[in-house]
């Protein structure tokens, strides 16, 4: 019984460490959201435009445009609200962004995990 438990020991050790070795290339993006499709007051706009669902959502995006496999590492910094007047409509509306979002994305560096063909 505890050499069983010494075996599961050992490779739960050996797995765990094997598992580090993954190298990651990082990036930082600035980007701008877009709009809001819908014109609020400036207060209601600027914190719908603010959401944290709204942030991640769009980082998730600057990341995926930067090709296969980059994910979000982290938001570093989440911007400044803009707004716009809208035509047409009250003066007390308008639709706001966030501008200069900063994301931070990561991609696992090629040939960091697995075998490489023609090296052993």
């Amino acid at each position: 019984m505890k050499l069983n438990i010494m075996f599961l020991g050992m490779a739960l050790t050996f797995f765990s460490v094997t598992a580090s070795a993954t190298e990651y290339i990082y990036r930082d993006l600035m980007a701008n959201t877009l709009p809001s499709a819908r014109c609020d007051l400036e207060s209601e706009a600027i914190s719908r435009a603010s959401q944290q669902n709204n942030i991640t959502r769009y980082a998730k995006t600057f990341c995926q445009s930067q090709g296969y496999g980059w994910h979000v590492e982290q938001v570093k910094d989440k911007g400044k609200p803009s707004c716009m007047p809208c035509s047409g409509s009250d003066k007390n509306q308008s639709k706001c962004r966030l501008e200069d979002v900063v994301v931070t994305c990561k991609r696992i560096k090629p040939g960091s995990v697995g075998m490489l063909p023609g090296k052993s």
